[in-house]
């Protein structure tokens, strides 16, 4: 029987979202209005791809959804605090994210700040509480290893040092191609390649299959930031739920102005390719994860 993915993707988003919320701290005593600001910016939604590559890949090698749940959850606090800092006045200056009023629209640029680092935090404090309270020593290694991949794709090694790089390439008068995907590679793929491979470290899979799905995480990574571009130029404020064409407007490097429209479409569709193949080769299958890989590439928001 042929899946439906439209019906398939609303479930699993809404399940997501019950695991997630689970996982937020409660808004108490001083530090209330912070949390507040924390669990505003991750209730505003959007697609949870990250967490949903967690549970798919940890489901896909056998594992079991009680040992993904504190990294799925903890992924999306670190994305969602990586959101809110790149909307600040300083960084890209948004005010509205997934069709809402951006954190520091309504509680303010400094208490945005603060909460940004709430969620990086808290997200680890998330993963530790995890390790410290596995009682399995085997399952217990593999939740050391996935939070050091995450530590590390969220660091200066990956998700900041693509900001910082990206950052530094305003200031100049244009990036080399070299740049660009260094900034793509970083400060977009690293995070969803954390969704990949912890989910499968987290289930014991085999070796080949973890690197295969790290690559696999790059590919789909730079070809979905390549794809923001192309949609910042064709796509809607009204189905992004963000403002569009302010790349151009504010003459930001991205993937169109190094390389043109129709290269950018070219090449995102290379490396979606070239991912879908990687998965094939897999030892294991997963029909929805191959599916939502494709629908990357035809989205529109």
């Amino acid at each position: 029987m042929k899946m439906n993915f439209e019906k398939a993707i609303s479930e699993r988003s809404s399940h997501l979202n019950e695991v997630i919320q689970a996982y937020l701290p409660k808004p108490e005593g001083y530090a209330a209005r912070v949390i507040e600001a924390m669990d505003y910016s991750v209730e505003a939604g959007g697609k949870r791809l990250r967490p949903m590559f967690v549970l798919e890949t940890c489901r896909m090698y056998g594992g079991e959804e009680r040992d993904a749940a504190p990294f799925l959850a903890a992924l999306e606090m670190i994305h969602t605090y990586s959101l809110v800092h790149d909307d600040l006045p300083e960084m890209d200056n948004d005010e509205y994210r997934r069709g809402k009023k951006t954190t520091h629209a309504v509680f303010g640029a400094g208490m945005a700040v603060i909460a940004g680092d709430g969620l990086l935090n808290f997200a680890y404090e998330t993963v530790l509480r995890a390790i410290a309270e596995e009682e399995r020593e085997a399952v217990q290694a593999r939740k050391i290893r996935a939070a050091c991949l995450m530590a590390k794709n969220a660091g200066v090694y990956g998700m900041v040092g693509g900001q910082c790089a990206d950052l530094v390439g305003e200031g100049k008068n244009g990036v080399t191609a070299g740049e660009l995907w260094y900034i793509h590679k970083h400060k977009t793929a690293c995070m969803i390649e954390s969704g990949l491979a912890i989910g499968a470290m987290l289930a014991g899979a085999p070796e080949d299959d973890i690197e295969r799905l790290q690559k696999i995480g790059e590919d789909i990574g730079i070809a979905f930031q390549i794809e923001d571009d192309i949609l910042d130029v064709r796509g809607s404020a009204a189905e992004l739920g963000k403002s569009t064409g302010k790349d151009a407007a504010e003459n930001k490097a991205t993937y169109i102005s190094v390389h043109g429209l129709e290269q950018a479409e070219r090449d995102a569709e290379k490396l979606t390719r070239e991912a879908l193949g990687l998965f094939d080769s897999l030892s294991a299958e997963n029909e929805f994860l191959r599916t939502l890989i494709q629908s990357l590439m035809t989205r529109t928001h």
